[in-house]
């Protein structure tokens, strides 16, 4: 396991700003955020907490990622206190070596066909922090769910 290197300099706390959105091409909800990013297991894997608000009440969540390079696979489980309830969704994604970290999971939406979730990551320089949330419909359209920005405290 080893984990993507512009993920392993990210440790640190961060304030920033979550953008939620309902329904594509809407206003987004916006809030302010906070995040504390650490790399565990003998630098094997990152974790993310973080919380946000929604209609004044706080929303918290966290993602655990490893990038397993021999098995070309990049494996994250992610809980959020709004977005996905008592489930915890497992995503997985390609080995990211040193690229952009993108995982893909899914969700039941009853009576239809469920629908899926991709989490990317970015790090634009060494202070600022992006995770992207992207709902996929069935028939495969992706559209920005979550946007959250970070800056190092």
């Amino acid at each position: 396991m080893a984990l993507p290197s512009r993920l392993k300099g990210a440790s640190g706390s961060y304030i920033g700003e979550y953008r939620l959105w309902f329904e594509p091409g809407t206003e987004p909800m916006v809030s302010e955020t906070i995040a504390d990013l650490s790399v565990v297991a003998e630098k094997r894997f990152f974790v993310m907490r973080y919380d946000w608000w929604h209609e004044e009440k706080r929303r918290d969540g966290l993602i655990l990622l490893g990038d397993d390079a021999k098995a070309n696979r990049c494996d994250a489980s992610w809980i959020d206190s709004f977005h996905n309830g008592h489930r915890i969704m497992l995503c997985t994604g390609p080995s990211v070596g040193d690229g952009e970290v993108s995982v893909l999971g899914g969700y039941p939406a009853p009576p239809g066909p469920g629908w899926g979730w991709r989490t990317a990551f970015d790090r634009p320089d060494d202070d600022t922090f992006v995770m992207r949330q992207y709902n996929i419909t069935p028939d495969g359209a992706e559209a920005l769910a979550v946007e959250a920005s970070y800056r190092r405290r």
